[in-house]
């Protein structure tokens, strides 16, 4: 068991999930409330999921749900990506956020990767 917030992918991720809170506003107008939910549960999944799997025993158990992290950070970037297609989101926005999620997957993947070589301790 560790604390998430010493953890660096975790700062990382919480940092876009903040900045899709700000972005709420463009979401707040019919027929976009559904992907208000969607977009704002994809973000701050991926810091949640971190922090939970943080407070697990053992590597097997963190890598888990470091890899399940991975599938809402993609999440993340496909509703992006929608928001921006829509016009709920400027271009500039758009690519800022992703590429911070990018950076956030990529951190996840060498997590996994490293956490898949180490022996379980929780074994």
């Amino acid at each position: 068991m560790q604390d998430f917030r010493k953890l660096v992918v975790w700062r990382k991720a919480h940092a876009p999930t903040l900045e899709v809170f700000a972005l709420s506003a463009a979401f707040a107008k019919p027929p976009y409330f559904g992907r208000l939910n969607q977009i704002l549960r994809a973000a701050v999944s991926v810091p949640a999921i971190l922090a939970e799997g943080a407070g697990r025993n053992g590597d097997r158990e963190f890598r888990r749900f470091v890899r399940i992290a991975l599938g809402s950070a993609s999440e993340l970037e496909y509703h992006l990506l929608l928001a921006r297609d829509l016009g709920l989101i400027p271009g500039a926005t758009h690519d800022r956020v992703s590429s911070a999620a990018g950076e956030v997957k990529r951190m996840l993947s060498g997590l996994a990767a490293t956490l898949s070589k180490e022996p379980d301790a929780d074994s």
